[in-house]
């Protein structure tokens, strides 16, 4: 990585009230001090400055300065950020005259969260937050985020790390110095340690994919026979005109998705083709795709036609299963007495004209979302790299245990602890020894 200092707007581009342009790096103090003629102000205390032109000396700005000198910044460098009006002629100005000063260079994609990460301020998985709190679109999403870019994730990865090196360790001095007085039944109690963090680690699987689910969005399939106005409540949950609807059967004849926050959890929500036998090639095209997109679907809406009601479409009825909210859709048209249900799950009536009923299936569906994203007191693994490199260390942990010699036995530790350092970051052999002589005081 570039040594060097660099800068970039850290606000959104477009006109606005304020900006805010982050400089870090060695070169922060001195190019502060080029365009306001003075000496940085005292740490993390708002100053009100003038910018000018370093070269031409023109007045440029007048706004806020915040100054963090190393260590204490957000990247663990020098820091500055410039508090600037949002116009596009001050922020041009600004920029250009930073690029100006010796040593400083734009900033790439992501530069100052990875000096952040190489200076110590934050492992992977909080830089992984940071990103998902940034591109958060609801409040659960936000909230998981928060949770992760906060260290919490990370601390339970580090927390069994720092378990599995004390194991090694202890291995590792039965192995190099059994002549001295070691404490007795190391290799079993490293077993019995291995046995345990595996078993907490499955447990951490087994969270039905929860954290990733939420980060990426819940997909939803509504499926049902032709013109039974599945993409009439597309639009209803939308709040606009996402699908084309007419009175003809088989309008809809491709998936359309349409990305929606329900109760706070982000869910992908897919109108679908009627499903049918029979039509030209385009038709069949169309229902195969709505027959995949329901198998993929971690829920689906189904939806009935109310005006046909209780006759319904008997392959739509063999999609309902646990996975399924059930509407009887165009209620306004009256249903029978008694109680709605199809294969032993309740069907909710509901009138996409009208907007009868719409609140009770939001609620049905967010209950659903609830389910499948359920708020834990631990938090949850988010990426697919997180879930591989828990899946690696616990075969490693598996051959340890079956190994008969304690030095493959120490050779898998050391791979386990190696895949739960790729998911923070954290991989320092170093750290193997530090515990050795710390905990047994080697050659006294």
């Amino acid at each position: 990585m570039n040594a060097g200092t660099i800068y970039a707007p850290s606000t959104g581009g477009g006109p606005a009230g304020i900006a805010v342009i982050r400089v870090s790096g060695p070169g922060s103090g001195p190019a502060l001090q080029r365009l306001t003629g003075a000496a940085p102000p005292p740490p993390r205390r708002a100053t009100l400055v003038g910018f000018h032109d370093p070269d031409s000396g023109e007045a440029l700005d007048r706004g806020l300065v915040l100054w963090f000198p190393a260590p204490a910044s957000f990247t663990g460098e020098d820091m500055v950020e410039l508090h600037v009006h949002g116009g596009r002629a001050v922020m041009d100005g600004i920029l250009a005259a930073l690029g100006r000063c010796p040593g400083l260079r734009p900033a790439e994609a992501g530069d100052f969260t990875r000096r952040a990460f190489a200076n110590g301020k934050m492992d992977l998985t909080a830089a992984e937050g940071l990103a998902d709190l940034i591109g958060a679109e609801t409040a659960a999403q936000r909230k998981q985020a928060l949770r992760q870019m906060q260290g919490e994730l990370g601390r339970v990865y580090d927390s069994w790390r720092r378990r599995l090196l004390t194991a090694l360790a202890h291995m590792e001095a039965a192995i190099d110095f059994s002549d001295e007085e070691l404490p007795d039944g190391i290799l079993e109690r490293v077993r019995e340690d291995a046995d345990g963090l595996d078993g907490e680690i499955a447990a951490h699987l087994r969270d039905g994919r929860r954290g990733e689910r939420l980060r990426d969005g819940l997909h939803i399939a509504i499926i049902g026979p032709p013109n039974a106005g599945k993409s009439s409540l597309l639009n209803l949950l939308a709040r606009r005109d996402a699908a084309i609807v007419s009175a003809a059967a088989g309008t809809t004849r491709d998936v359309i998705e349409v990305h929606l926050d329900l109760g706070g959890y982000p869910v992908v929500v897919a109108d679908t083709a009627g499903l049918r036998d029979g039509g030209d090639a385009v038709d069949r095209e169309g229902v195969r795709r709505a027959r995949a997109r329901a198998r993929e679907a971690e829920l689906k809406l189904a939806v009935f036609d109310g005006e046909t009601w209780p006759e319904r479409d008997a392959e739509t009825e063999r999609l309902v299963d646990c996975d399924t909210v059930v509407v009887v859709n165009k209620s306004d048209l009256g249903l029978p007495a008694g109680p709605l249900e199809v294969n032993g799950r309740p069907a909710l009536p509901v009138s996409a004209l009208t907007g009868d009923g719409i609140d009770g299936l939001l609620r049905a569906l967010e209950t659903e979302m609830a389910a499948r994203c359920p708020a834990g007191a631990a938090p949850s693994l988010t990426r697919a790299r997180h879930r591989q490199a828990l899946e690696e260390c616990r075969a490693a942990l598996s051959r340890c245990r079956d190994a008969g010699q304690v030095e493959l036995a120490a050779e898998d530790l050391r791979l386990a602890v190696r895949s739960l350092g790729r998911i923070t970051g954290r991989v320092d052999v170093d750290d193997i020894l530090d515990v050795i002589f710390q905990d047994f005081c080697i050659g006294k």
